[in-house]
């Protein structure tokens, strides 16, 4: 029994507490040490006992979540799942945590909770699990994912928005214009920044998926932005992939490339979930593949489950470049490692490499 996922749940809401621990007891691999009603009612239970994985609301009396949040990362870096509201008014808060460290974010509604907990139980319990896995030494400071919902849907494929099909015209082989494309998941947003911040302004147009729900995205890109040489902007529906410019996909929708007459362009689409996700990596570096080839370089970065492997495996047969990031450097290994068992990478870099990599392979056309 010892072996078992210790978590702590930190809320005001006793209701929020008792549904929480109620969705984790279904879970035989899960034991909940306990709970509290405030950060500081928490650290007098810590002291006795420390969890495996915290699971904390934003807004609470005496502490708030992401001071909370800051101060359990500076003395004693714990893997933290955020249950929060969506709302508007807490979408920046929200945002706040994971920039503070929290491994995936729970996203949860002002009205209707009870029932919504009750359904989002199978999230609930695979965002802890993620959590426990997570590497704690790779998150340093904005290393947060947001868990989607999804969990129980069919995990269909990118077959449902773009056909395999061949790959690249023979017109397109002979095109000069490169870009990189890059998917992660869980980890992503302090990866993405170690990236992106070190690029300069003249690198190769980018195009990423970062699994992120509707108005993190744009606040993310925001950020990123206002920290990076190179444009980084939330993607709308026909915006051009040009040098010096990072194309984020919006929360909720699918982005695929597509070429429009001499230029790359992106399509911001709606459809169903793939691998679970909106936007999904894989219906991503499939439209790669099939539009750009080996006029593109591929990247699958930390994250949890597979959404991207079978892609990459796509964009290599397709005769791009592809790269996977290593398992030291990731906060969680799943995607990279489907990857590499696919036979999709045909390198494995840590983290602080692929920034020159990027650069490398623009220098290389």
């Amino acid at each position: 029994m010892t072996d078992k996922i210790k978590v702590l749940i930190v809320d005001d809401s006793a209701l929020v507490r008792q549904v929480v621990a109620q969705a984790l007891a279904t879970d035989a691999g899960i034991e909940v040490i306990g709970a509290a009603s405030d950060p500081l009612f928490a650290m007098q239970k810590m002291k006795l006992q420390w969890p495996d994985v915290l699971v904390i609301d934003i807004e609470m009396p005496r502490m708030d979540g992401i001071t909370f949040l800051k101060k359990i990362m500076a003395e004693r870096p714990t893997p933290v799942v955020v249950c929060s509201s969506l709302a508007e008014t807490g979408a920046q808060a929200t945002f706040e945590a994971m920039a503070a460290g929290a491994v995936s974010i729970i996203t949860k509604p002002k009205i209707g909770l009870k029932s919504f907990l009750e359904d989002a139980a199978n999230d609930i319990v695979q965002a802890v699990r993620a959590a426990a896995r997570a590497n704690m030494r790779a998150v340093r400071s904005a290393p947060a994912a947001v868990a989607g919902r999804g969990v129980d849907a069919p995990k269909l494929t990118a077959d449902v928005m773009l056909g395999l099909g061949s790959a690249t015209h023979r017109a397109l082989e002979r095109t000069t214009d490169q870009l990189v494309a890059i998917g992660t998941s869980t980890g992503g947003t302090q990866a993405l920044e170690a990236v992106l911040t070190r690029l300069p302004a003249s690198c190769l147009g980018i195009v990423i998926v970062q699994h992120m729900p509707e108005k993190f995205t744009a606040m993310f890109a925001e950020r990123l932005n206002s920290l990076c040489q190179i444009e980084v902007r939330e993607a709308k529906n026909g915006d051009r992939v040009i040098p010096g410019r990072a194309l984020i996909a919006p929360g909720g929708r699918h982005m695929m490339l597509k070429r429009s007459g001499a230029q790359y362009v992106v399509d911001v689409v709606d459809g169903p979930l793939v691998n679970r996700h909106k936007p999904s990596v894989d219906v991503l570096f499939r439209s790669v593949a099939k539009f750009a080839g080996k006029n593109a370089l591929g990247i699958i970065m930390t994250g949890m489950g597979d959404d991207g492997a079978r892609g990459l495996k796509e964009m290599h047969d397709a005769g791009a470049r592809t790269i996977a990031q290593d398992e030291a450097s990731c906060v969680v290994f799943g995607m990279p490692k489907e990857a590499i068992k696919l036979g999709a990478a045909d390198q494995v870099l840590a983290l602080d490499s692929i920034p020159g990599a990027i650069v490398g392979f623009g220098r290389s056309a």
